[in-house]
């Protein structure tokens, strides 16, 4: 059975995308078992510094690096990260780091500046799930969806069409 680990900084807080997350987390749940770990996200002034912000993401960079789990693929979602053309191509990748042997697949999302330097170096693949910006809050829920996709392309469903 595959286990989709789901690392957050911080998470939705609007109910909205809190119910659009957890009814893609329920679909996911038949292609394995979905296990999510929000860090807190740092408090930052108003108007952050260069410093304040590397500060904070360098700490919340140690809680997320502390959570991965060992032995399991790892997904950093970053804004500089690979952008597949279409669905298709992502699910077949993930289908090959399931091939090959990884059960576990991790995800990592990070807060509204991102993530730190270390977590995205230490990520198999760094991900961009679109070229466009979207707030961090609403990114647990279209990660959601998008591994939903993923597994029933890579399992023959008929959930994308």
């Amino acid at each position: 059975m595959n286990v989709f680990h789901i690392i957050s900084v911080g998470g939705a807080k609007d109910e909205y995308f809190r119910a659009a997350a957890a009814e893609y987390e329920k679909r996911l749940t038949y292609y394995g078992r979905v296990i999510k770990t929000e860090i807190p996200q740092k408090r930052l002034p108003s108007d952050p510094s260069d410093g304040e912000i590397s500060a904070a993401l360098a700490a919340e960079g140690e809680r997320v690096l502390a959570a991965i789990p060992k032995c399991t693929y790892v997904t950093a979602l970053c804004i500089e990260g690979k952008l597949f053309p279409s669905s298709e191509a992502l699910a077949e990748h993930f289908g090959r780091a399931l091939d090959m042997g990884a059960s576990e697949l991790t995800f990592i999302i990070g807060s509204s500046h991102g993530l730190s330097d270390a977590v995205k170096k230490s990520a198999d693949l760094r991900l961009s799930l679109s070229p466009l910006t979207f707030p961090h809050t609403m990114m647990q829920s279209i990660l959601y969806e998008v591994l939903y996709r993923s597994m029933t392309i890579i399992h023959g469903g008929s959930y994308h069409k």
